[in-house]
């Protein structure tokens, strides 16, 4: 049975022919138990042609105490129990509640004991020992008391009814959002929120093609709408900037969200206005093809102010991210100017470590700590001299082994950090120069005893040194490069990672590409 609500209670006679939603199955079901034929159809000619909020009464029926329970197992949305005390023995109404409330747990049925026998089975007693929501001589219960009794239990099972669907939405909305709102990327946290604000509203996700769609959009100061993430029909639209104008319906719906409200529902759509704390103003907006089921308005409530701070927490995590980014690569190309190795090496050797990784199979957070910690493997030249740093030709042997104390001063520079990045970073400082082979340095480690992030930060970093151009050396040629890392295969390099950058090489070009070196030209 659901919910109607938005009407005032009312119990009316029923209008000549058909009711609407007599054909859409809808009903409050009424169980009448007894073992007196004469009171059920006595009760049902008193209430039969009754409706309370709109919707008709069904009728079913018991003539014993254990039929009771069967039905109650059978249909647990029966809205009230009319309930003979004595019938196939003289405590089968008690029993029944008993095992109603006790074995089935059925909290929410209304139960009513009738008796035609008060003296076997006292109010008092009965009242204080059973769970039933009223007691009732069958002498006292005439037409007109029957209504007020029918009217008064329905009530209370209907709202009974709002409280659970409101409990239930509450638990989804929670559970949910443990996962949901804790995102700390903004696209991913805004695919989930349209992802649960669907759920609440009763969207059918799997419809193909979708029967809805759902934007989560940021208005930007200077008028410029970027949506951050879309679903359904609008999923394409995702990181592109709409122009004013193209959903009609989206701005249409703007203007319906109350001055002091934060969100608009009808029967097709949903909009909220999200003004977080950095006073970014963010629009959600979800609409359907079918009639949405919306809930309860403070489960709604709960939802925007949920999704409001975590996309403020989103957002300013990405805004300390891109100043942690930035200052990492100011860091790591402080170091490439000194080392007169001038570019975007370092931040090649990032997104490079970073696919390494997804490839890999790490997860999408280890993934990101790559892209920010790999830069970070040459730190250590900062405390080799320049006459060494700097010298154009060939090392002599005294000046390589000063040369090669730039990996253990590197990994001892982070040694005190325990934030993932720099703990990340002094892996990769102290062993990006070891071999698979073990004939690396400075550990001498061998195969799988170097760290997953040293063998990822060592093919990255050789794959983009020997295509730049360095003081010492020229670029080389793709075609050599490739020649040697195959050849360095299970010596050199981890052959796993060597396979993954060979079978996705055109990605590994992407990324040269994009961030190409700028060569300054003189005049």
């Amino acid at each position: 049975m659901s919910e109607v609500s938005g009407e005032d209670d009312e119990l009316l006679f029923a209008p000549e022919g058909p009711a609407a939603s007599e054909e859409s199955g809808e009903y409050w079901k009424i169980l009448i138990a007894d073992d007196d034929p004469e009171v059920h159809e006595v009760t049902k000619l008193a209430l039969d042609g009754l409706r309370f909020n709109g919707q008709p009464l069904q009728f079913l029926h018991a003539g014993s105490g254990r039929e009771a329970v069967e039905q109650v197992e059978q249909t647990p949305d029966i809205a009230l129990l009319l309930l003979d005390v004595v019938m196939e023995r003289e405590t089968a109404g008690l029993d029944a509640v008993d095992a109603i409330r006790n074995r089935l747990h059925n909290r929410m049925i209304r139960i009513v004991l009738r008796t035609g026998q008060p003296g076997q089975a006292p109010e008092r007693e009965v009242v204080m020992r059973y769970d039933i929501n009223d007691y009732k001589e069958k002498t006292e219960l005439t037409a007109k008391k029957l209504f007020t009794l029918v009217y008064t239990a329905l009530g209370q099972y209907r709202d009974i009814l709002r409280l659970d669907r409101s409990r239930r939405e509450m638990e989804r909305l929670v559970d949910a959002g443990v996962t949901v709102f804790r995102r700390k990327q903004p696209d991913r946290l805004g695919h989930g929120l349209l992802q649960l604000l669907g759920n609440l509203l009763g969207v059918d996700h799997s419809q193909r093609p979708p029967g809805y769609g759902g934007l989560l959009v940021e208005q930007g100061k200077d008028g410029v709408a970027k949506v951050l993430a879309g679903s359904g029909r609008h999923l394409e639209l995702g990181g592109q900037v709409l122009a004013r104008g193209a959903l009609p319906q989206l701005d249409a719906r703007q203007y319906q969200i109350p001055r002091n409200g934060s969100w608009h529902a009808d029967a097709h759509s949903f909009i909220a206005r999200l003004v977080g704390q950095q006073r970014q103003q963010l629009t959600l907006y979800l609409e359907s093809d079918t009639p949405l089921q919306t809930p309860e308005a403070h489960i709604l409530d709960v939802y925007c102010r949920n999704a409001t701070l975590s996309l403020d927490n989103a957002l300013l995590h990405q805004q300390l991210g891109r100043t942690q980014r930035e200052l990492i690569y100011m860091l790591s190309e402080a170091v490439e100017i000194r080392s007169q190795e001038t570019g975007n090496h370092a931040r090649r050797v990032g997104e490079y470590s970073r696919l390494l990784g997804q490839l890999s199979g790490l997860r999408e957070d280890e993934a990101e700590v790559l892209l920010l910690a790999a830069p970070l493997h040459d730190v250590g030249k900062i405390a080799i001299p320049d006459a060494i740093l700097k010298k154009p030709g060939g090392h002599t042997e005294d000046e390589s082994k000063v040369m090669r104390t730039h990996a253990e001063i590197g990994g001892r520079m982070f040694s005190s950090q325990d934030l993932p990045v720099f703990s990340a970073a002094k892996i990769i400082a102290a062993q990006h120069h070891e071999r698979w082979d073990g004939r690396g340095y400075p550990g001498g480690l061998r195969g799988e005893d170097i760290h997953l992030y040293g063998r990822i930060s060592a093919l990255s970093d050789v794959f983009d040194a020997l295509g730049s151009e360095r003081c010492y050396k020229s670029a080389w040629p793709l075609e050599d490069i490739l020649v040697l890392i195959r050849e360095q295969r299970g010596k050199q390099f981890d052959p796993k990672l060597v396979d993954l950058l060979l079978a996705n090489i055109d990605a590994f070009l992407e990324i040269r590409t994009r961030l190409m070196d700028v060569v300054a030209i003189s005049h």
